[in-house]
């Protein structure tokens, strides 16, 4: 309880006590008793009361969250300039009185809820975008008075800013807006332009007329049944679309796929011919190689067989015998030879013999 609350309070209660004096007095006098003293008390409670009460009528205290409109009855406007500031302050009792006004942050709702709104019932704005189609806009609008210009807010509004200002004012700004906008824009790509929009021109309107904006905000937006059944069936062929699409999709994904299985196959393939081409090669030249190495080596043991035949001529005929027989026992004389050798008896192995080249080419005589 603030002092002015206080002072209040205990003058009241001097006007009660004076009531009760009074009839204390009247009731003495009824019964013929002496009521000099009781005079002297009612005019000293009489006195006290009216002091309190003037006190108290011109005691104000203003809360941090309130301003005072001074109306005064000595000013030549009517009214005090400059409103009163938060705190214990005083006016002339009976002369001038105080209409106290909120700069805390109200809030004003146009709803199409029945008990959302500040107005029971459907109190949402009908707006038609430009294109034609007719929306219902919920919204809200939070603002203040301007502490400075409270004076201006009663003289131009008193306690009626909020119906017949920040109503008005605001369902009129937010279907001019909307109507400047197609239907589909409203709710997809210009929706925050539009907020925009109107949260600026509110805010120039209401500066004018003494008011603050805060915030406003687009708190709902509805079609009508028409245009929700329409949206309702393009949603739907759209979802249509979106799904023959995606089946599409699925569809060369799987064929894309499969290509590339196949691609994948004819790779294998390429790769393991190339592969046995490439062994073929390998085993191809290192045959030839082979033959290569095989040819030098014979060719280079027919070069040491030729030297050696050119050393000796008798070797070839050496040799030729020996493949004759393995068993065969052999001597080798000369044609002219008149003796003859019983070669049983005589065992010449891996004997040559040298015949001259000068003489004729002996024969061979075998014996049983």
């Amino acid at each position: 309880m603030n002092v002015a609350a206080a002072v209040q309070f205990i003058a009241g209660f001097a006007w009660l006590l004076l009531i009760g004096v009074v009839a204390l007095v009247i009731l003495r006098a009824s019964r013929n008793r002496p009521i000099k003293a009781s005079i002297t008390l009612v005019l000293i409670v009489l006195a006290v009361a009216v002091l309190l009460s003037s006190i108290s009528a011109g005691l104000v205290f203003v809360q941090p969250e309130e301003r005072g409109v001074v109306i005064s009855a000595i000013s030549p406007n009517g009214y005090r300039v400059e409103p009163l500031q938060p705190g214990l302050r005083w006016i002339i009792p009976f002369f001038e009185n105080v209409v106290v006004y909120p700069i805390s942050r109200q809030t004003y709702t146009m709803s199409i809820a029945a008990n959302e709104g500040d107005i029971l019932g459907d109190d949402s704005i009908t707006a038609r975008t430009s294109d034609g189609q007719e929306l219902f806009v919920d919204a809200s609008v939070i603002y203040s008075i301007d502490p400075t210009k409270v004076v201006l807010v009663h003289i131009d509004w008193q306690d009626r800013y909020a119906d017949d200002l920040v109503r008005p004012l605001s369902r009129g700004i937010i279907r001019d807006v909307v109507s400047q906008f197609g239907v589909e824009e409203v709710v997809t790509s210009q929706r925050v332009v539009m907020i925009q929009t109107i949260s600026d021109q509110m805010t120039l309107k209401l500066k004018e007329n003494g008011l603050i904006m805060v915030e406003f905000i687009l708190r709902n937006i509805t079609f009508s049944a028409e245009y929700a059944a329409s949206v309702e069936q393009k949603q739907i062929a759209e979802q249509l679309v979106q799904q023959a699409v995606f089946v599409v999709q699925q569809r060369k994904q799987e064929a894309e796929q499969a290509r590339q299985a196949a691609t994948g196959q004819a790779d294998a393939i390429v790769i393991r011919a190339q592969g046995d081409a490439d062994a073929l090669i390998i085993a191809a030249g290192a045959e030839a190689q082979a033959r290569v190495i095989q040819a030098t080596a014979e060719r280079e043991a027919l070069l040491l067989i030729a030297e050696a035949l050119e050393e000796n001529d008798n070797l070839l005929l050496y040799q030729y015998i020996s493949k004759i027989a393995p068993g065969l026992q052999v001597m080798l004389l000369p044609s002219d030879n008149p003796f003859l050798l019983n070669l049983p008896t005589m065992n010449y192995l891996d004997q040559s013999y040298d015949v001259p080249q000068s003489e004729p080419t002996p024969e061979p005589t075998t014996t049983p």
